[in-house]
């Protein structure tokens, strides 16, 4: 299992944005924040609500300096269909149709060999700052994901339910 602080296991998958078909690496985000995130499947029901969700949020990530990619097993073919369906998608939807990347981030369900529910929060330097997983059935809070994002960015303190413009490490302020 993969720990906060740790390098986060590079990859090179292929990837549909904006119609066009490229190569995405880890690499090429050094010195950015990235939140990659896992979903089980394309053409799904919880799947579509968080690949939106994170699309209308996409510039309130790059605004707070931060790429996001997703990713599943399904095949370059499927994603590209499946983003003409929603409507587009304003960040690279990534397949790794091999699983190894799934593997390397130890979020590929046994049993149904899709990728689990998961989501990484990368640093510039390539480390793990934050990583979550839930149950398939359960979508994720996209809104979450960029307030933990916000929060790790400060590099400072920050207590339960921070938010931007709260000021971080002091406790007191709010009763506790």
């Amino acid at each position: 299992m993969l720990t906060i602080g740790e390098s986060a296991p590079e990859f090179s998958l292929p990837g549909v944005y904006q119609g066009k078909v490229r190569d995405y690496t880890l690499r090429q985000m050094r010195g950015r924040w990235l939140v990659l995130f896992f979903y089980p499947a394309d053409f799904s029901f919880v799947c579509p609500t968080e690949v939106k969700g994170f699309s209308r949020h996409a510039q309130a990530f790059r605004d707070a300096g931060a790429e996001i990619y997703g990713v599943s097993a399904d095949s370059v073919d499927s994603h590209r269909n499946w983003v003409e369906e929603l409507g587009g998608v304003d960040y690279p939807l990534l397949s790794d149709a091999q699983r190894n990347v799934c593997r390397a981030y130890h979020v590929l369900h046994p049993q149904q060999n899709v990728a689990l529910r998961a989501t990484f929060i990368v640093d510039p330097a390539g480390l793990v700052s934050y990583m979550m997983a839930s149950s398939m059935n359960i979508g994720r809070s996209v809104e979450e994901t960029l307030r933990v994002l916000r929060a790790v960015c400060t590099g400072k303190l920050c207590p339960a339910d921070w938010q931007p413009g709260d000021v971080t490490g002091e406790l007191t302020a709010r009763g506790y």
